[in-house]
């Protein structure tokens, strides 16, 4: 998701979790510095405590742990709290322990996406990839800011990112009323916008191209999409992706290049929006229906789906 409102007195870009940050803020809105620089260093931290790609970071340090307890920081802390909440949330649909079939499948690095098609000739294809299996029982221990994350290592990955953008927003929140975070297409949009009628954000076409699938309008909510248009590699001559189907260990949404969910919170968007994608083509509509949720999608034929809670905030859709 990318935001197409250009009239913003701040436009603040920066680098952090494998993706582009952008703090924008409404026009007469004063450059709240201080903020900015706590926003910095709020992806920053979560970058460093969250990754994967560092085997000295506090997650891939408790992941090491096992069953052994691990003492970790803050955000590393409660983005595992996290993950475990969405995981019961989702009936563990949501699953973050899919970390060893992203190494297995060649993603055990920060890949160059988006400079071409990217081969992985250094590792083949699993026959059955590993799986996690049963309910994921996270240990923790508030006190002491310890873990137990189990047998089975975890891939915060785009919860961290949601995270990130939360912690962000409070951050912001205590300096101005209206702005925009994005990072990598996820977003939250707090106060009414540069136009005073809510920011105006545009769905991106997953199979490329500059011009989108629809326009939303929002106010104070967040945003998340999942798409496999960037995050897909070849490895043993199979085309694969990221979004890993924990109840198989392999790359799930059949039927679909992309999801978008508008809520609240740009961390459970992100949860929510992989665990349609996972849902695939024929059962996206009744999964966004149950759980009541705001989402549009898009079919790996080009068609377009959305759900009754997130019609209302569609001003433009591609023919």
């Amino acid at each position: 998701m990318t935001d197409v409102t250009t009239d913003a007195d701040v436009s603040v870009s920066f680098a952090a979790m494998a993706s582009a940050v952008t703090i924008r803020l409404a026009p007469g809105t004063p450059s709240p510095d201080d903020a900015i620089e706590r926003v910095r260093w709020v992806f920053a931290e979560v970058e460093r405590q969250c990754t994967r790609f560092d085997p000295q970071s506090p997650l891939m340090q408790a992941n090491a742990a096992g069953d052994a307890w691990h003492v970790v920081p803050h955000y590393c802390f409660a983005a595992l709290a996290e993950a475990a909440s969405a995981h019961e949330a989702t009936n563990a649909t949501f699953d973050p322990r899919v970390l060893t079939a992203l190494l297995e499948m060649g993603y055990d690095r920060s890949l160059p996406f988006g400079a071409g098609d990217v081969e992985i000739r250094s590792h083949a294809l699993p026959v059955a990839q590993r799986r996690a299996s049963g309910q994921w029982r996270l240990r923790l221990d508030p006190v002491r800011g310890a873990v137990q994350i189990g047998p089975v290592p975890v891939d915060l990955g785009g919860i961290a990112k949601g995270l990130a953008i939360r912690w962000a927003a409070e951050e912001m929140s205590r300096a101005c009323d209206s702005y925009l975070i994005e990072a990598g297409g996820d977003c939250y949009l707090a106060g009414d916008g540069p136009q005073g009628a809510g920011w105006q954000v545009a769905v991106e076409d997953p199979r490329g191209g500059t011009r989108p699938i629809a326009v939303l309008s929002v106010r104070s909510t967040g945003c998340a999409t999942s798409s496999i248009r960037l995050r897909h590699w070849t490895v043993a001559g199979h085309r694969v992706h990221h979004l890993i189907d924990p109840r198989t260990g392999t790359p799930g949404g059949p039927g679909l290049l992309a999801v978008t969910v508008v809520g609240a919170d740009p961390a459970m968007d992100e949860v929510w929006s992989k665990v349609l994608f996972l849902s695939g083509r024929d059962d996206i509509a009744a999964q966004a229906s149950a759980h009541g949720l705001a989402a549009l999608w898009v079919a790996d034929d080009g068609a377009i789906g959305m759900s009754e809670h997130i019609a209302p905030a569609v001003i433009w859709q591609a023919s």
